[in-house]
């Protein structure tokens, strides 16, 4: 008696393909009885799943688990197309299967995969049904992006709006929720973490009814667009069809924007001040870490005994004046508990020394303007090159959506109203890129002739400033080093060497 294995699969859990599905389960249970020596081992059966990856297919991964247990020798399915649409699984899963003994016969498609042509038939196959489904990919995901550009929404419901059929609506509860976020955050002038835990302690629930806030929760809701009536779409894509891996878009794919979709949650103006209270306050946590500061040394003083960076503290004179004082973080913090340098450094003494070290060098000032005054303008050049190149680029990816609107027309995929709505769009969005693109060209054309005199005078002008000057004073000097026995080593960007200096005390 061969005991005999049958693999159905449909891959959505609609009505008419919920049929489908018993109507192949039906067919195998009868196709296996009407063989007398073959007796029903087991159907094993996935709904509702895609047949490009078997990963999430938890019935077929049963079936071939029970196969190297070599519990049946034969497997039935309809075709190739339900066993796998991926070419490359379904010849290893079937010599997988030929190796243990056990055959595949694919009933459509007339294969025994016990048959010694079988492999070359199967690839042939194979490979129609994983061609096919890379062409339904494409047509669903261009099917979904003209409807993203259309304004139907394909996401989930969030704190403030329900999604319903592609539709967002206000729900005032979470509503007043986000009002009162961006005001915390932008009138009020709270950090996330504040805001955060405030919210929990009144016991405000978030939009999937928890009742945990955290600063990167508020962080994320501050900056979704869509509060502010914007709809920005296609942030992940599935470049593979086979994996349907999704992943951050990064360009690969051109975002789906649309401004003033819906009715947005907070106006505009609060919207924009949020957005760059963002940014200043991030930039602000970077000047923490030593990336940049308000202060021109900040990030460049190093305590050579234990490694930490100095911090500024503002000292007065008898005369009432402020100066700045450098000191290791590590003994501000700590106390004697930490760092033991025992000194810190005068601001005007760490600028002194920088200056001493940049008068060792033989520099013909006269020559770096000019060679650095060559390279802003050609860069200011290349940019609007390479400006100019984006707008052509975009430019031409606007004519092939128009095109394939066309032939999304003539293949009956889309409705001449669609087709005319679509191409007024693009039409439109074409005439506005052509006149970005011309006032482009005219300005690369016609750069001001006074355009390197005012890059010369400006950095002449930073020049003269010497060390002082913070963009001079930021790109000249890599790292100043202050050690116990008062010894300053300053070492100078891409310069090789150091210079060192004793310090009397002060």
């Amino acid at each position: 008696m061969l005991e005999v294995a049958a693999y159905c699969r449909v891959s959505t859990d609609r009505e008419d393909q919920a049929s489908s599905f018993e109507n192949q389960r039906r067919f195998f249970q009868e196709y296996i009885e009407s063989h007398p020596d073959w007796r029903l081992f087991c159907i094993y059966a996935d709904e509702g799943v895609t047949g490009t990856s078997t990963k999430k297919r938890e019935a077929f991964n049963r079936m071939i688990g029970d196969a190297r247990r070599r519990a049946f020798q034969l497997i039935l399915t309809k075709e190739v197309s339900r066993f796998s649409r991926n070419i490359l699984d379904a010849i290893a899963y079937t010599r997988e299967l030929r190796g243990l003994g056990i055959g595949v016969l694919f009933l459509n498609d007339g294969i025994n995969t016990l048959d010694p042509d079988a492999e070359l038939r199967l690839s042939i196959m194979g490979s129609l049904a994983q061609e096919e489904s890379r062409r339904t990919s494409s047509r669903v995901k261009w099917g979904q992006t003209r409807r993203m550009e259309q304004g139907v929404v394909f996401g989930r419901s969030l704190l403030g709006y329900d999604v319903r059929n592609g539709q967002m609506t206000i729900n005032p509860e979470g509503a007043e929720v986000v009002r009162r976020i961006f005001h915390m955050y932008g009138v009020e002038k709270k950090g996330t973490t504040a805001i955060a835990q405030a919210l929990e302690a009144e016991g405000i629930r978030t939009r999937s009814g928890g009742v945990k806030w955290s600063n990167s929760h508020i962080v994320k809701l501050l900056k979704n667009e869509k509060y502010a009536g914007d709809l920005v779409q296609k942030k992940t894509i599935t470049p593979d069809y086979l994996s349907h891996a999704k992943k951050y878009n990064h360009g690969e794919e051109p975002l789906v924007i649309l401004r003033n979709h819906h009715p947005p949650i907070v106006d505009r103006a609060l919207w924009d001040f949020v957005q760059k209270e963002l940014r200043r306050r991030a930039r602000k946590r970077g000047e923490g870490r030593g990336s940049s500061s308000d202060y021109a040394l900040s990030g460049k003083l190093v305590c050579g005994q234990c490694g930490a960076s100095l911090v500024a503290r503002k000292r007065l004179r008898s005369d009432g004046s402020c100066y700045r004082r450098w000191s290791c973080r590590t003994a501000v913090t700590k106390g004697r508990a930490g760092c033991a340098l025992g000194w810190s450094l005068r601001e005007e003494s760490a600028l002194i020394l920088l200056q001493q070290s940049l008068d060792t060098l033989d520099l013909d000032h006269e020559a770096l303007l000019q060679n650095v005054t060559d390279c802003a303008v050609a860069a200011i050049q290349q940019k609007g090159g390479e400006r100019a190149g984006e707008l052509e680029r975009a430019s031409k990816k606007l004519r092939q959506k128009r095109a394939d609107a066309l032939d999304a027309f003539f293949s009956k995929r889309i409705t001449e109203e669609d087709l005319a709505l679509l191409k007024r769009r693009y039409d439109q969005e074409l005439d506005a890129l052509e006149k970005r693109l011309e006032a482009a060209e005219r300005a690369n054309a016609a750069a001001p002739g006074n355009l390197r005199w005012d890059i010369y005078d400006k950095l002449t002008s930073i020049w003269n400033d010497g060390v002082t000057g913070e963009i001079l004073c930021r790109s000249i000097l890599e790292e100043m080093t202050i050690y116990q026995d008062r010894r300053v080593v300053v070492r100078l960007r891409h310069l090789p060497g150091s210079w060192t200096y004793f310090l009397g005390s002060s």
